[in-house]
């Protein structure tokens, strides 16, 4: 089905190929290279990065490739908005995504479920925005169309509120909304900005730490203290509560790196992190 309504990529072609050949051989590399340990338990949900994928390709494919071959009804992709506007939360007001490897159409359905789950939680819904120019969102969906097998439906949300209530409040809608269906959760964000190398490891690795401990609220106080630092930490932070209230028990870290480690300027660089939350089989 051909949707007309499509939010047009206002970043294909800079920010990853914009040819879908050369694209989806770049994305399969990443996906080939990723070294994973052993997984014990069942893939619930994906931390992954969303810079260029020049830069952040390599770790995101750690993210994504525990991922292959597993199908997916529903994809909800939880990522930070780094642009202007008042709307705490803010979804796609298109019919689809497009990136050069095809469409994604959104679940109006899932995302109106989301919107009225979200106002007993929070007292407000979900700002349908169009052609917005957020790129942390649409920079996973190359991976997640190369990694997955069979089609998929998008649930997109971008968070601006970075409030701890906001994020405890989406997860809990989140978990509502995707109990009982064959879903997924991603969180996309990026971790420390423009430190050096050394100055960077340390910042990235005390978030991971608070990450990987599955609790939330302690992503927030790295942040609030200055021990931490992740852009999209509300992001991370909702789609932990969901995942918890989901059934996962355990968050893996699989990788970290920085923009350094590309460029060999380790003098002001971005760190980049990927894990996966899980629920052991029983």
């Amino acid at each position: 089905m051909t949707l007309t309504d499509v939010r047009p990529s206002p970043i294909a072609g800079t920010w990853y190929e914009g040819d879908p050949e050369r694209l989806a051989r770049a994305v399969d590399g990443y996906l080939d290279a990723a070294r994973l340990p052993a997984l014990d338990g069942e893939v619930v949900a994906v931390i992954a990065p969303h810079a260029g994928h020049r830069y952040s390709g390599p770790v995101a494919g750690y993210a994504f490739a525990p991922l292959r071959a597993r199908t997916f009804d529903l994809v909800a992709v939880i990522s930070p908005f780094h642009n202007l506007a008042h709307q705490p939360l803010l979804t796609t007001a298109h019919s689809a995504y497009a990136t050069p490897l095809g469409q994604i159409p959104t679940d109006k359905e899932s995302l109106l479920a989301l919107d009225e789950a979200l106002k007993p939680e929070l007292g407000f819904g979900l700002s349908p925005v169009l052609r917005d120019r957020e790129h942390s969102l649409e920079i996973e969906l190359p991976f997640l169309q190369r990694a997955l097998a069979g089609d998929f439906k998008l649930l997109p949300v971008m968070v601006r509120a970075q409030e701890h209530e906001v994020a405890r409040g989406l997860g809990r809608a989140l978990a509502t909304v995707l109990k009982e269906k064959n879903a997924l959760l991603v969180a996309s964000t990026d971790l420390s900005h423009f430190y050096d190398q050394q100055t960077a490891n340390a910042f990235d690795a005390e978030m991971l730490k608070r990450i990987a401990s599955f609790q939330p609220e302690k992503i927030f106080e790295a942040e609030r203290t200055g021990k931490g630092f992740a852009c999209g930490h509300a992001a991370v932070a909702a789609v932990l509560w969901a995942a918890r209230e989901l059934g996962a028990d355990k968050v893996q870290i699989l990788h970290h790196a920085t923009s350094g480690d590309v460029t060999g300027d380790f003098s002001s660089v971005v760190g980049y992190g990927a894990a996966v939350v899980l629920k052991h089989n029983s």
